[in-house]
């Protein structure tokens, strides 16, 4: 893959050419997921405005909803808050040939309820311990599990803050939870490392992305994922459209020509 010297941010051209091809693999993985039946999860983890979104926009832009389904929960319910901690993220599990993609996932308990004071100590310990067995199970019940976590540093994040801040079109993903993160940096960097310490297994092992560089982040992820699955190119017949009947034949513009049409601005 071709780089500019490390430091440097990696250009844009570059960037949406290396990024085209990683799509085009990601259609060959959603042919083969779609054809063995298999089922994937993957969990999008880490600091505010780290680049999850972005990530995920970036694997799914070509791809089919039906096949890389993005969950993004909100706060709990309080029918939700009675229930046992994880069903809520396991009705969203994959069912056979699909790849569901957790922006942000079951792992809330070891970070913003755990340093916000959501869940108590009590919680968050039962939870870093009861984790690992549950992942177990996922995993040896055939869901490939892929955690990854996107680490960004203080001055970078600072300044996605202030962007956030100064464009109207972005200042939706900038919430009162996001200024506290960005208060407590220091609770955030010790409730990860916690995290990590427990939930770090052979089976299910978490993986760091500099995501410091967006752009360098979102390639070295899909590289990732694509290198984590045995996926093979499906073949396929090829398609060739077939002629348009004609034998029930209708002119339908003096109907087009009655309809309201959207004002022609450009």
């Amino acid at each position: 893959m071709s780089k500019k010297a490390d430091g440097d941010r990696l250009d844009r051209k570059t960037y949406e050419k290396e990024l085209r091809k990683l799509q085009e693999e990601l259609c060959h993985l959603q042919d083969w997921v779609k054809a063995s039946g298999e089922r994937v999860i993957i969990i999008f983890e880490g600091r505010d405005a780290a680049g999850k979104g972005g990530t995920i926009k970036a694997i799914t832009e070509r791809v089919s909803p039906r096949v890389f389904r993005v969950v993004a929960l909100p706060a709990p319910s309080d029918r939700q808050k009675s229930q046992m901690y994880l069903q809520r993220y396991v009705e969203h599990f994959p069912a056979g040939g699909e790849i569901v993609i957790f922006d942000r996932s079951w792992y809330n308990r070891a970070g913003v309820e755990y340093v916000m004071g959501f869940a108590t100590p009590e919680q968050h310990k039962r939870f870093l311990q009861l984790c690992p067995i549950v992942e177990k199970f996922v995993v040896d019940g055939g869901i490939r599990l892929i955690k990854i976590w996107l680490e960004v540093g203080q001055e970078e994040q600072e300044r996605r803050f202030h962007a956030r801040i100064d464009d109207p079109v972005r200042q939706w993903k900038l919430s009162p939870m996001d200024l506290e993160s960005f208060r407590r940096w220091y609770d955030y960097s010790r409730a990860r490392d916690l995290m990590l310490d427990h939930t770090d297994t052979v089976y299910a092992p978490w993986y760091l992305v500099d995501s410091n560089d967006k752009k360098r982040a979102r390639l070295n992820i899909i590289s990732h994922i694509l290198s984590q699955i045995p996926y093979k190119k499906v073949d396929h017949e090829k398609v060739k459209l077939p002629k348009r009947s004609d034998k029930h034949a209708y002119d339908d513009s003096e109907s087009l020509a009655r309809r309201r049409f959207v004002e022609k601005r450009w």
